[in-house]
């Protein structure tokens, strides 16, 4: 087992360290990304990613928590998500059952509140979690922090700029360890200018086939050379089409994965059609890919 790589080791103290221990994780980082991720390490700030669905955006924060050891916390963004699910909420009914115990002992109202509003009763929710973390720093994940509305990202604004949560019952609660912070975003919103200001920002585009066929060698490194490069030729042919939702890596890698577990060596128009279903999200895009013409897409692939 691979032994993860501390904060303070020479590993993170270098961008070119720093993709050397992507890689070994099987992560394929270029050297704007890993200098973004090291920046972090260093000046706590958070990081937003942003780029389009399936290039590997969480995956940094999952590979990041692997690589120094550190617990991963994710927070996944939703519309109408509040601070009952994302920060904390109190257990009422284990409360209400304090209360009833404790009914007939000679308490003052201020020490039964103060019993019932500590942190034996308090729901955790992972940005709370975070904050709290004793051992070491986390790595605090907020994905797709674009489809939670305004008010949320505005609530947000506490945390990110002086790592901290108030909790009226219990006061103002301080990170023993500031977390790193990775954003992602698929950019269906524009994001306010005052949540960027506290950030470090990074746009991860569609690879180019070399930095493509590394990240399939890397992960899927039993597949044959000459199947995986016509795969990635063809996935990069469909994403120059209009489609609704453009295949990213992770379609380019199940696709690789379906053609082989169907025994095949070769891409042909009939898997292709077979494995539509690997790169088309949508009945219209798949109607797209073949309106454009599979055969004359899969010349660009092995030609």
């Amino acid at each position: 087992m691979m032994s993860p790589v501390k904060p303070e080791d020479d590993a993170v103290r270098d961008p070119d360290a720093l993709m050397r221990n992507f890689e070994r994780l099987g992560y394929i980082a270029d050297r704007s990304l890993a200098t973004s991720i090291f920046l972090i390490t260093k000046l706590r700030k958070p990081l937003l990613i942003e780029g389009h669905a399936g290039l590997g955006k969480t995956e940094v924060a999952k590979v990041l928590a692997s690589m120094l050891g550190t617990e991963l916390i994710r927070l996944q963004c939703y519309e109408g998500l509040d601070t009952s699910s994302s920060v904390y909420e109190w257990n009422y009914q284990k409360q209400l059952l304090a209360i009833k115990i404790q009914e007939g002992v000679a308490q003052t109202v201020e020490e039964k509140e103060r019993y019932i509003f500590s942190r034996e009763f308090l729901l955790e929710r992972p940005l709370l979690k975070s904050i709290l973390a004793q051992e070491a720093s986390p790595v605090l994940l907020i994905d797709e922090i674009d489809r939670a509305d305004e008010a949320f990202e505005a609530f947000l604004l506490e945390l990110l700029s002086d790592f901290q949560i108030s909790i009226p019952e219990m006061g103002t609660i301080q990170a023993r360890h500031i977390p790193y912070v990775i954003l992602t975003s698929n950019r269906t919103r524009e994001l306010s200018d005052a949540l960027k200001r506290r950030c470090l920002y990074h746009w991860i585009d569609y690879p180019t086939f070399e930095k493509e066929m590394r990240i399939v060698r890397t992960r899927l490194p039993d597949i044959e050379e000459e199947l995986s490069k016509q795969s990635v030729r063809f996935v990069q042919a469909v994403r120059k089409l209009d489609l609704e939702k453009p295949p990213g890596v992770a379609e380019t890698l199940d696709c690789v994965q379906a053609v082989a577990l169907l025994g095949k060596h070769r891409l042909s128009a009939d898997v292709i059609e077979e494995t539509m279903g690997c790169l088309a999200k949508s009945m219209e895009d798949g109607a797209r890919v073949r309106a454009a013409g599979i055969d004359q897409l899969l010349s660009q692939a092995t030609g």
